[in-house]
């Protein structure tokens, strides 16, 4: 296999609100997000279901979220699948969860304040171009380099 792609992207509602901690290795929150879609069935009774995510944010991103996300307000989380598996305690059984490791987050909705996004790592500063940098639209000689007779086909 020439390579693989381990990257998740949703958007819901939180069903409450940020649980942080303190981790050896930095700030970990737990998010859990709601995510729905509705169908209708082969007898024409609609249906809606409801998937429950963890997500996981580390550090700054985490700080962020327990900031100002709170229960119910909506939110865009880009990330990638980990599976952790332990020892339940109580039974002796091999546990499984699978969550989101959250790089980029979004808030959205809410009170119509303007909210941040939030990245894990850095990013270039988007700049709009200038009038300059437009095409113009027109076509003809200096706008197009190839001429009919250099195209191969």
């Amino acid at each position: 296999m020439a390579g693989s792609v381990n990257k998740v992207i949703i958007i819901g509602n939180l069903g409450a609100d940020p649980e942080g901690r303190d981790a050896g290795s930095g700030r970990v929150v737990n998010l859990r997000i709601a995510t729905s879609r509705s169908y209708t069935d082969k007898q024409g009774q609609r249906h809606e279901e409801t998937e429950w995510h963890t997500v996981t944010l580390w550090n700054k991103l985490g700080e962020l979220a327990e900031r100002y996300l709170s229960k119910g307000r909506s939110v865009y989380i880009e990330g990638r699948l980990k599976t952790r598996d332990w020892v339940d305690q109580k039974t002796g059984d091999k546990r499984y969860k699978t969550e989101i490791v959250g790089h980029e987050m979004t808030f959205l909705g809410g009170d119509g304040e303007r909210r941040p996004q939030a990245q894990s790592r850095p990013s270039q500063p988007r700049r709009a171009p200038s009038r300059q940098q437009q095409p113009t639209g027109q076509v003809g000689p200096k706008s197009n380099p190839y001429q009919d007779d250099s195209i191969p086909f």
